[in-house]
């Protein structure tokens, strides 16, 4: 395993994270990503630990909180040194109830109302960072969490208040780092500049869709993140399974496969194909899969420091570990790299004009 710092911190995680948005597929589209009980689990976490990943990402609204308490209870079953692992989860998603299927009528409705009528359970207000915090511990089981992440962009709540409470967090011990997920660059920038006026903790590090079928994030994060050194965690780094390489042009692939029944993230399918059959003659000639191809591209980004990986199986989980000796010529970055390059976009390319010809003029 290779280790990198989170950003500015001194916290040194693996570069590949495992996430376990896999663990207790309870309701909602949960079902559909992953179904995991206890002792399967428990099975992955020693095969990321024993591999040497110290890098463990949830949320609570995994499977309706179940993800978090199974991840804490397979750090105590596998007696996993608490000092020597990061815990990353996150805020923003209401945690629907579990009812089980022989709940009364009465218990029913309440998760219901909840669902549909309940305010202040979600968002990033200060009350809801708050109590969420204290159930996400109580979840997992944990006395502190070392990375926590607000799960999205709330439009009802001012950047201030959010930045402000999660500071307080990280003040009373509850939180030892702050995250943010899925968040636009210039409100990025507005938390970090409020938080260094204030002399707040700021956050340290984002988690963001990225993939060698989805570079997006080039446009105006990477930059971002590597002017304000922040870590950069791409979530859905297979593009929901799409870069595994088990699905063909004309649709055809595995029936059970996430990315048969839950067709996200949005992906542009011809493009992609595209970029599969360059990575497919790479993946045969080392006698590897598309999917540790597909990994080890992020693996080779200079400004990623850790990939979040899932898995439903030991066996897809030790073919993805394996992407971490993965290497590639400089000749095989460019042709991944012109195969996926984004479409320029304003002002972008005006940029990239007027940046070169000033670059042009020094030797």
């Amino acid at each position: 395993m290779i280790y990198s710092k989170l950003g500015r911190t001194g916290l040194v995680v693996s570069r590949i994270c495992l996430g376990t948005m896999t663990f207790g597929g309870e309701g909602g589209i949960w079902k559909f990503i992953g179904k995991q009980q206890q002792d399967e689990a428990d099975a992955l976490v020693r095969t990321a630990f024993d591999a040497g990943v110290n890098f463990f990402d949830t949320a609570n609204v995994y499977s309706a909180g179940v993800s978090e308490r199974m991840l804490g209870q397979a750090i105590r079953n596998n007696n996993l040194p608490r000092d020597e692992i990061v815990v990353a989860t996150k805020v923003f998603g209401r945690v629907s109830m579990v009812v089980p299927e022989d709940a009364s009528d009465a218990e029913k409705a309440e998760a219901e109302r909840r669902e549909n009528k309940a305010r202040n359970i979600s968002g990033l207000s200060r009350k809801h960072i708050m109590d969420s915090v204290d159930a996400s511990l109580d979840r997992l089981g944990l006395d502190y969490i070392d990375l926590y992440q607000v799960h999205g962009t709330d439009p009802l709540t001012p950047i201030e208040e959010t930045v402000e409470a999660l500071d307080l967090l990280v003040r009373h011990n509850k939180v030892r780092y702050v995250g943010l997920c899925n968040m636009p660059a210039w409100l990025i920038m507005k938390a970090i500049a409020y938080a260094r006026e204030k002399g707040l903790h700021r956050f340290e590090s984002c988690q963001m869709y990225y993939s060698i079928a989805g570079r997006d994030l080039e446009r105006e994060v990477v930059p971002l993140a590597k002017d304000q050194d922040l870590a950069i965690l791409p979530w859905s780094p297979l593009a929901g399974g799409f870069l595994s390489g088990k699905f063909s042009r004309d649709g055809g692939g595995p029936n059970d496969a996430r990315r048969t029944v839950f067709d996200f993230p949005p992906v542009d399918k011809d493009k992609g194909f595209d970029i599969i059959d360059v990575m497919r003659p790479m993946a045969d000639s080392r006698g590897v899969s598309v999917a540790q191809v597909s990994l080890a591209w992020l693996l080779h980004q200079k400004h990623v420091t850790s990939v979040i990986i899932g898995a439903r199986t030991a066996e897809q989980l030790t073919d993805n570990l394996a992407s971490i000796d993965v290497k590639f010529s400089d000749e095989e970055l460019a042709k991944l790299d012109e195969i996926s390059a984004l479409t320029p976009e304003y002002p972008g390319w005006m940029v990239d004009r007027q940046g070169n010809d000033r670059r042009s003029q020094v030797s």
